[in-house]
């Protein structure tokens, strides 16, 4: 029992300087800018082994998904219906592409309530998401516990491209 609470305190330390980092460094006008690494900062100091934890549908996802928004704010403006397609488009990129990161799929929502623009992307999503993977890297290795993350550099998430819910 020690340990889980040892565990637990280094999960929640991690994770605040995680987010404190992050909201610092980029300055968002609004945190709801980086809402969605919320759930990113999660995954990466509780559910570190997850194929959706990994590096490459973390960046991923997060990329794809706050480009859909901007590009769908940029060329239709923010009525209702560019929020569906918006999400909507982003949960088939993510799908074929198999960079499924859940957090993620807030950003293009995000981004066209913000009205973003594509130096959102690079300055907000991009370093945000950055500053929470380098400090899961290294708080992986200084704490508690044998596992090391990322599990693996290039794991695909979903697993396998067999995700339909149809299929026995």
């Amino acid at each position: 029992m020690k340990t889980v609470i040892l565990r637990l305190i280094w999960v929640l330390l991690g994770s605040s300087v995680a987010i404190t980092l992050a909201l610092w460094v980029t300055q968002a006008s609004s945190p709801l800018l980086l809402a969605s690494l919320g759930g990113t900062t999660l995954f990466l100091f509780a559910l570190s082994t997850a194929p959706a934890a990994q590096p490459r549908p973390v960046f991923g996802a997060h990329l794809i998904s706050s480009l859909v928004g901007i590009l769908a704010y940029q060329l239709f403006g923010d009525a209702f219906w560019v929020y569906i397609l918006a999400l909507v488009v982003t949960i088939g990129i993510l799908l074929i592409v198999r960079c499924v990161h859940p957090p993620a799929g807030a950003n293009p929502l995000i981004m066209i309530q913000a009205h973003a623009g594509l130096i959102h992307l690079g300055i907000t999503v991009l370093i945000g998401v950055s500053i929470i993977f380098i400090v899961a890297y290294v708080w992986s290795r200084l704490g508690i516990g044998s596992r090391k993350y990322p599990i693996s550099w290039t794991q695909p998430s979903p697993p396998s491209l067999n995700w339909s819910i149809w299929e026995s």
